[in-house]
Parts: structure tokens; C-alpha cells; sequence
């Protein structure tokens, strides 16, 4: 809901900072005051036209800030387009800004990060309702419909075993549609994966041996300063040279010497082991060093052979990946494609068959939730047209229109019945009124604006309380064209919906401004010859004088009445409390 307000130089509004809560709120003050300039900064804020002539003459610039309380009922959807532009902050808060500039572009943010308009149109849907502009109303969107008419029925159920069955149809059906190309260009397609699949088969590629291919390569081609290396260690180690004993003789004299120490100093008895077993160790790396002596020879044939080999695994790397692990890969996956296009008629006759089947059943599923839909249509019928009759529009009749859905688009088409299956079922949906007698159902979009389409939405939105997820609700000239009797109803409606939602109220009616929870007086002031607004909070007394003059002057008479209606919408309130 929306939890604070603040605007900067809009229109008449040179600063305004409002806090607000949950419940009923009403706007009272007189014309021109700038109670509807609230609304077009909040409409403004939901992603709303605006233009350079809103800007408070003087300033160069409007600011509009507002902080929404996520309610849970919308959290996931709202989350979701956050996270979805990397703009989710806190998980309880909303943060919407806009500026609006005589000079350059306006600047929309969220969360304080630069946004486009559509984000912020995007978001408002989820957050706010304003009556009186039609152009922000949700029901309006015969988008809508559908969704609010299966809250209202709880289909919850029906539509998730609908959707699981819509989804597999969706699986078999992009299966198929692979399977039929794969066939259609089979010929080509098998004769270059068989080429491929012989190509990497035929190279015998093992893991790892490009590695010690590469080791022995290395080897070969430096096997003459290899061999030179070899035989000058061994000459240090065994032979000497001529002038100086080797490594092994002098190692030999200290294992003598040692053992001579030892006789008569046995404690030193571990060095002489380790004198032996360096000894040993040395003439170990003798043998090892004659051995590989022996087995480095210049092979100019195998040095060949491997620089051919490596070639070869370049050129498939190069075709088919990165690594040797990779053409592999590619290998098993061609042949698991051959498979398949090997396969691929009989494969289509048991999709085929099975796609029918689920169709089958998928229209059975939408069947039953088609009759779940029309019986709970009738019954909203009702409900709204009992409002209505509440509201003094005795003679509005309202009806929710279920049609096939016909438009095929990127929908599914039983192939068999022709039937169009969307996401939600076979039905279109759409809710038609017809304001007074003799005259024909309209979509609402085509209705007369005005209070009469704010008392229809708030007909809707009383009986689709349960199932409206907007948690804030805005009403503006909904009190048009009513009288006292009228607006007593009118404000025991807006409270009642005021329970399940919050709902801001602009009006001149005191018999329907005294059933807000909160009651803010707008207030047009001159200074210094400007015209500024003021937003009051009214208390008791304050409110009191507010009701009297809205009734006309300011008298004793008015004042009673005033504490009258205060009073009885009271206890009204604790009536519809109980």
C-alpha cells in the first residue's frame, strides 16, 4: 500500500509531504483546491502522461516521490520484475520517482536507479487503481478479466491441472515439430553427421594423449642437448675425468672412512646409513641415466609421425571444440541425432498419437473449468447488479461474457476440432454493463466516465474484494450526479472494501466523507500572491467543522447535522464491524 507522498512544485502544490495508512482515507476541500492535483501526481507516479505545463510556474522543475509497503498478495509478480532489472532493494518497500523537467527529458527512478516509463507503468499495475481516470483503471483491461473472474470462482485447482496438461501438449508439440524437420532434411542431415562421426571415430582420440604427445615431441626434437646432458652427468657420477675421481668413488672413500669412524664411535652409527644410502641413491640414478641414454635417439620418422598426429587432433578441435573431451562429446551427439532421424516416423507416429490423447483429455480439463467459470459468472452477475442497486443504478445490468477463444497466434490448436487452447483455458473473457434500461451490454471500456463509472467500479471492486490483489484504490468524482442518501452508501462500500484493501477518496459529500478512517482537508492558501495547497489531517473538532461546511456555511445547525452523520456513520461502522 502506499505508505508516504511527497510532491514538489505540481501545479498549485509547492511541497506536500503525506503520510498514509491502511484503511479508508478522504480528500474534502472546496474546488480547485487541489485535492485532484494528488491524484494526477499519483497517476503521474504509475507512469502517467505528463508535460512541462504541471510544473509550478517559477520552478524549474517537479518532483514526485512516493514509498509503497508490498503487500503480499503481489510480492512474488513485483519482486520478480525487480529482479528482473536488478532493482530489488528492500522486500517489503517500493520506492517510485519522478521528475518532471521545463528543460531536457523527465527522469523516472526506482529504488532511486533510472528507469524507463513503461517499468514504471509496469509496476503500478500492481499497486494502484485510480477511478476517475480511465485510462489507470485495471478493469478496463479486458486482460483482466479472465484473472479476476478465477479468483473469484478458485479455480486455483482446476487451472493448475489445466496447465500441467498444457505444458506436456507444449513438450510433445516442439518435440514434433523437431522430428518433422529433422525428417524433411534427413538426407542431407545424415550424410554429413555419418562423415562427421567417421571422421572423429576413424582419428581413435584418447583423453590426455595430446599432452604426452606433446612431452615426447619435445623430447625428440632436443634429443642430441638431451643425450649431451645425460652423458655429462653420468661421467660426474661413475667415470670422472681423468684428473678428479667420480661422484660414486669419492662417495665410496666417505663410506669407508665412516665405517672406520663407526668402530669406535658407534653413535654415529645413523650417519654412516645415510652416507650408504646416498650411495645407493647415486648409483640408482646411474642406471636410470644409462637407460634413458640408450632410449634417446634423433627419430626423425616418429618426430614425424607425431607432428602429423597433433595436426590431425588440431583440425578436429578446430571443427568440433575446444578439446579432445569436447569432439568426443560431439561424436556421441551426432550419433544420438542419427539415431533419432533413423527412428524419427515411428517416433511421430507415438507422439501423434499421444499428442491426440492429451488433447483429449486437456479439452475434458477445459470443459470442466469453462462450467466452473459460468456458474461462478452468473452468480458475480448478481452480486454486482445488488451493489448496483445499493449504489441508486437500479436499472444497470452487468454480465460477464464467456466466448471460445478463436484467435490462434502462438496458441494450441487441436488439430482434430480446431479448438484454440491458451495458457488459461478456451475461454475469453469479458465483463459488459448496460447503465440504464433498454440500452444493450458494453464493453466498460465504452461506458459513460464519470461518477457512474466510479460507482460501477466500485460495485466490482466490492464484490471482487477477495479476489482483487491492487491493494490500493483510489476514487475520484465518485459522488457525481448522488445526493446525501446516496453517498451514506456509497461510504459504507468504500469502507467495507477499505478492509481488504486501502482506498484513498477525493469528494464533496460529507455523508460519504465521514466513513473514512482518516479524513485530510485540502486547503487552497494565497502567499505573497501565490497560491499554495495544504494537506490537514483533521481531528475531531477540526473534522467536525470540516463536515458543517461542506454542507454549506458554517452555523450551529450545520455543525449538529455534522456531529449527526459523524455519529451515525459511527455506529454504522461498528454495525458492519460486528
Amino acid at each position: 500500500m502506499l505508505t508516504e507522498l511527497r510532491i514538489e512544485n505540481f501545479a498549485i502544490i509547492q511541497k506536500l509531504e503525506l503520510n498514509l495508512e491502511a484503511g479508508l482515507s478522504t480528500f474534502t476541500g472546496e474546488t480547485g483546491a487541489g485535492k485532484s492535483i494528488i491524484l494526477d501526481a499519483i497517476l503521474a507516479l504509475m507512469g502517467g502522461r505528463t508535460d512541462s505545463a504541471q510544473i509550478r510556474s517559477g520552478a524549474d522543475r517537479a518532483v514526485l516521490e512516493a514509498t509503497f509497503r508490498i503487500s503480499p498478495q503481489n510480492q512474488t509478480e513485483i519482486h520478480a520484475i525487480l529482479q528482473r532489472e536488478d532493482l530489488l532493494d528492500e522486500p517489503d518497500y517500493l520506492m517510485l520517482s519522478r521528475e518532471i523537467r521545463r528543460e531536457g527529458r523527465n527522469i523516472a527512478r526506482v529504488n532511486g536507479r533510472s528507469v524507463n516509463f513503461s517499468l514504471l507503468r509496469e509496476l503500478g499495475e500492481y499497486l494502484v487503481d485510480i477511478h476517475g481516470q480511465s485510462e489507470h483503471l485495471s478493469l478496463l483491461n479486458v486482460r483482466n478479466h479472465l484473472g479476476l473472474l478465477d479468483r473469484y470462482a478458485d479455480t486455483a485447482k482446476e487451472i493448475g491441472d489445466y496447465r500441467r496438461l498444457f505444458q506436456k501438449i507444449q513438450e510433445v508439440r516442439r518435440e514434433l515439430i523437431d522430428l518433422r524437420k529433422q525428417e524433411a532434411d534427413a538426407a542431407r542431415r545424415v550424410e554429413l553427421l555419418r562423415y562427421q562421426v567417421e571422421e572423429i571415430d576413424s582419428a581413435r582420440l584418447q583423453v590426455g594423449e595430446e599432452k604426452n604427445l606433446r612431452l615426447e615431441r619435445d623430447r625428440l626434437a632436443n634429443a642430441e642437448s638431451l643425450a649431451e646432458e645425460a652423458q655429462r652427468s653420468l661421467i660426474l657420477l661413475e667415470d670422472g675425468d681423468g684428473e678428479m675421481p667420480s661422484i660414486t668413488d669419492l662417495l665410496g672413500q666417505v663410506v669407508q672412512s665412516m665405517t672406520a669412524l663407526c668402530r669406535i664411535d658407534p653413535t654415529k652409527g645413523n650417519l654412516l646409513n645415510q652416507v650408504e644410502s646416498t650411495l645407493e641413491t647415486l648409483t640408482d640414478i646411474g642406471k636410470d641415466l644409462r637407460t634413458y641414454l640408450e632410449e634417446t635417439e634423433f627419430n626423425p620418422r616418429r618426430l614425424d609421425a607425431i607432428e602429423e598426429r597433433l595436426g590431425l587432433i588440431e583440425n578436429l578441435k578446430r571443427k568440433y571444440g575446444g578439446s579432445i573431451e569436447s569432439v568426443l562429446a560431439y561424436a556421441h551427439q551426432a550419433k544420438t541425432q542419427l539415431e533419432k532421424i533413423a527412428n524419427a516416423s515411428e517416433t511421430i507416429t507415438k507422439l501423434e498419437t499421444e499428442q491426440q490423447k492429451l488433447f483429449s483429455q486437456i479439452l475434458t480439463c477445459a470443459q470442466a473449468l469453462s462450467g466452473k467459470r459460468k456458474k461462478a459468472a452468473e452468480s458475480l452477475a448478481k452480486a454486482v447488479e445488488n451493489e448496483l442497486r445499493d449504489l441508486r443504478m437500479e436499472g444497470a445490468r452487468f454480465m460477464v461474457e464467456i466466448l471460445l477463444f478463436t484467435e490462434r497466434g502462438n496458441s494450441l490448436v487441436d488439430p482434430q476440432t480446431q479448438t484454440v487452447f491458451t495458457d488459461s483455458g478456451i475461454d475469453h473473457v469479458e465483463f459488459l454493463i448496460a447503465p440504464n434500461p433498454g440500452e444493450g451490454y458494453k464493453p466498460l471500456v465504452k461506458i459513460a466516465s464519470g461518477g457512474e463509472t466510479s460507482r460501477l467500479m466500485l460495485a466490482l471492486k466490492n464484490v471482487l474484494a477477495q479476489a482483487d490483489t491492487i491493494p490500493t484504490l483510489i476514487f475520484d468524482e465518485i459522488d457525481q450526479g448522488i445526493g446525501g442518501r446516496v453517498g451514506m452508501v456509497v461510504g459504507e462500500k468504500l469502507w467495507q472494501l477499505s478492509r481488504k484493501h486501502q482506498v484513498l477518496c477525493v469528494t464533496h459529500l460529507p455523508q460519504l466523507a465521514v466513513y473514512g478512517d482518516h479524513h485530510f482537508g485540502v486547503r487552497k492558501l494565497v502567499e505573497e500572491g501565490r497560491t499554495l495547497t495544504q494537506v490537514i489531517p483533521l481531528q475531531k473538532e477540526e473534522r467536525i467543522e470540516e463536515l458543517a461546511q461542506m454542507m454549506g456555511k458554517l452555523s450551529e445547525a450545520n455543525r449538529k447535522a455534522a456531529m449527526d452523520i459523524l455519529n451515525s456513520a459511527a455506529q454504522r461502522v461498528q454495525e458492519m464491524s460486528r
